[in-house]
């Protein structure tokens, strides 16, 4: 017992590490090209190397980390071809559970979404723009929640669960503030695609959530190719 125990402990630490790492990248706090060293790591976290070495594994396997053979792992550097290979998948998967999660969504689900725009809408940006992103990744969860196809969920909660933040990391002069011309049009089609899903249509559904998946897209991408 005593060393199943340990076992579940040392996991539960490796996780934690895990999941500290992970905020501190998706935050910027550590940034895209950083190295992270393995003793430097477990210093600052205050843990010992090995769950800390374990934890690095696992962010590599996710993708937010690389293994440079002979020099170490560093955060990953996304390109616009990553930048366009992500969007072109959320804009095939994301309407597809759209169009699922118009017959499933329940009105407890739908609650929620309209509570998560209207908070969305009182957040001033920049200054709440952290706070605004993690309540729109809940909102895009929410939907492909309540599609109630574990495929496309787990898929998805993979793409989401980092990338889409970690991607506007990597464009600096936009990293900690909002494009304006996107401001009015995210709300928009947030409301659009509430309607839809209120209003229980499936191909409405798919249409809106796939106009605003390629116009996130266009901005992002059109902002990653005018960087100095």
């Amino acid at each position: 017992m005593q060393g199943r125990a340990g076992t579940e402990k040392h996991r539960q630490l490796r996780q934690w590490v895990a999941d500290r790492l992970r905020t501190e990248i998706l935050e910027g706090r550590r940034k895209p090209g950083d190295w992270l060293r393995q003793e430097s790591v477990a210093r600052d976290e205050g843990v010992s190397q090995t769950p800390v070495r374990e934890a690095l594994k696992q962010l590599v396997s996710e993708g937010l980390l690389e293994h440079v053979p002979y020099r170490g792992i560093r955060v990953v550097t996304l390109s616009v071809e990553d930048a366009e290979d992500l969007y072109l998948s959320r804009a095939v998967l994301e309407p597809m559970a759209a169009r699922h999660a118009a017959t499933e969504i329940t009105v407890e689900e739908l609650r929620e979404l309209v509570s998560l725009h209207e908070r969305m809408l009182a957040c001033e940006i920049p200054v709440r723009l952290k706070e605004y992103r993690d309540l729109n990744r809940r909102f895009h969860e929410t939907i492909i929640s309540a599609s109630r196809r574990p495929f496309l969920t787990r898929t998805l909660g993979h793409l989401w669960s980092a990338f889409p933040t970690m991607l506007w990391s990597n464009v600096p002069q936009i990293a900690m503030t909002s494009l304006p011309e996107r401001d009015e049009p995210d709300a928009e089609e947030h409301a659009e695609i509430i309607a839809s899903l209120t209003a229980h249509d499936p191909e409405r559904a798919a249409t809106a959530v796939k106009r605003h998946v390629d116009e996130a897209g266009r901005t992002l991408l059109s902002a990653m190719r005018n960087q100095p």
